[in-house]
């Protein structure tokens, strides 16, 4: 399952469960484009439940947008992860260090209320 939710002017609010395949991806993928269509300097908050690795068709799907995808996070300044697994949350700050602009901070997903400070600047962390 993949859901985006557009939260402000600024904001997508992203929900991730269970495995994508090549048709949930690219409807994923379309969907996130079209609601950050007018976004600048936003703010992503990822809640990421019992996440499985995309089939390998997604990941095809995924590797074919490479372009539009790379102008996709350059509208985006700050994504917050909420997981209770460690490695996602370990891969997803990793990813931050990767993309230039992009700062990539992980939470539990019972810390909702602290990840939307941190997204807001009002977190401790930057």
């Amino acid at each position: 399952m993949f859901t985006v939710e557009k939260v402000g002017n600024d904001r997508l609010d992203i929900e991730m469960s269970g495995k994508l395949d090549s048709e949930e991806m690219r409807a994923a993928l379309d969907e996130l484009l079209n609601m950050s269509s007018d976004i600048q300097n936003g703010k992503m908050l990822f809640d990421i439940v019992e996440y499985q690795l995309p089939s390998m068709g997604a990941i095809g799907v995924e590797l074919s947008r490479f372009p539009s995808m790379m102008r996709f996070i350059r509208k985006f300044d700050r994504a917050a992860v909420l997981s209770d697994t460690n490695w996602v949350k370990k891969v997803s700050e990793a990813e931050g260090f990767l993309i230039p602009g992009l700062t990539i901070k992980s939470f539990n997903r019972d810390q909702r209320d602290q990840a939307e400070a941190w997204l807001e600047g009002f977190g401790t962390d930057s």
